[in-house]
């Protein structure tokens, strides 16, 4: 390995420009190489960032694979791109920090699992919210017991994602492998089975298209496995451009999430707010201080598992129209 982390960029689109940025600014990495299909995706990207604009540039990431010296890819393509490009990856030897959702069908999950396993090498999502001090400190009140167990739960996400992606490849089911729910709704239910550190056992789905080739509007009830109930209410068709909303009851206690505010509830006490919230660096750091021996991986992948198994039952159930069991792996 060189004295810097040596990563190349597979996909350089919008989201792709966080990354770049917070990866320039890291004396530990180095950006290499970028690959996108979209000349004009490469483009703004350079525009944006200047540091960039003389690395060379490849339309195909096997060639990227292939040519580049790298330890490392970040991957920010269309969704059912991930699995084939982080399995080839991992067969490189590299280590890999993917967007999310980590794949897209159950099955991809467990093979991206085995295959990482295999490697020995790191690989995490890039779910931002595990960094974020308000979910961390609800985690970790659950995890001490002093709120006891959870009894409901219900969250709430709105977007205005069906105007905004009209005509985008989101709305693609070749290339985004599903809808709202599999795109920003996939962070909602990956961050409530990561608070909670509880798995679903059931789920009973109702899902809208909204006349769109993709899930829009979701309504999923779930059952957790501990006996607890929930409620996952994702809208994709809201005139708000966003607006989040969370509560978890447990038998001590309440958390309130109002899109960005945490209140907590203890006992009889009213809530009040907590304003003390510690944030904790982000997913490219952590990425690059993992693969250095630094910190622990905070995302791994058996969060995209848990939320594609999530995720799938939902679909089967709302196709079906009655209750389907989550098929849950054991890891």
């Amino acid at each position: 390995m060189s004295d810097r982390i040596r990563v190349g960029m597979i996909g350089v689109g919008g989201i792709a420009h966080g990354h770049v940025q917070r990866l320039l600014a890291m004396p530990e990495a180095e950006i290499v190489a970028l690959c996108d299909t979209s000349e004009a995706s490469v483009a703004r990207l350079m525009e944006a960032q200047p540091k960039v604009k003389d690395l060379p540039v490849y339309a195909d990431y096997r060639e990227l694979l292939e040519k580049e010296k790298l330890d490392a890819v970040q991957i920010a393509s269309p969704h059912t791109a991930h699995f084939p490009q982080i399995m080839d990856s991992l067969d490189a030897g590299l280590h890999v920090l993917t967007e999310k959702p980590m794949v897209c069908t159950v099955a991809h999950a467990h093979s991206v699992l085995n295959k990482a396993e295999e490697a020995g090498k790191v690989l995490c999502i890039s779910y931002q919210r595990h960094f974020h001090g308000a979910f961390r400190y609800m985690r970790e009140r659950f995890a001490t017991g002093e709120l006891g167990s959870l009894t409901f739960m219900a969250a709430l996400q709105g977007q205005g994602w069906l105007r905004g992606t009209r005509g985008k490849w989101r709305q693609e089911p070749e290339l985004s492998g599903g809808g709202q729910l599999n795109d920003s709704g996939s962070h909602l239910l990956d961050i409530i089975l990561w608070v909670t550190g509880l798995g679903v056992s059931e789920v009973f789905a109702f899902i809208d298209n909204r006349g769109a080739k993709v899930d829009i509007n979701s309504a999923i009830s779930v059952r957790f496995e501990n006996g607890a109930e929930g409620t996952f209410s994702v809208v994709g068709d809201s005139r708000c451009p966003w607006w989040e909303d969370i509560t978890f009851w447990a038998e001590n206690g309440t958390f309130f999430y109002r899109n960005g505010k945490l209140f907590e509830q203890i006992g009889d006490a009213g809530p009040q707010e907590v304003t003390t919230l510690a944030n904790y660096s982000n997913p490219d750091q952590n990425f690059i201080y993992a693969i250095l021996g630094k910190e622990e991986v905070q995302v791994p992948p058996v969060c995209g598992l848990r939320v594609i198994e999530l995720t799938e039952a939902a679909w089967r159930s709302a196709e079906c129209g009655a209750p389907v069991s989550v098929e849950r792996s054991g890891r």
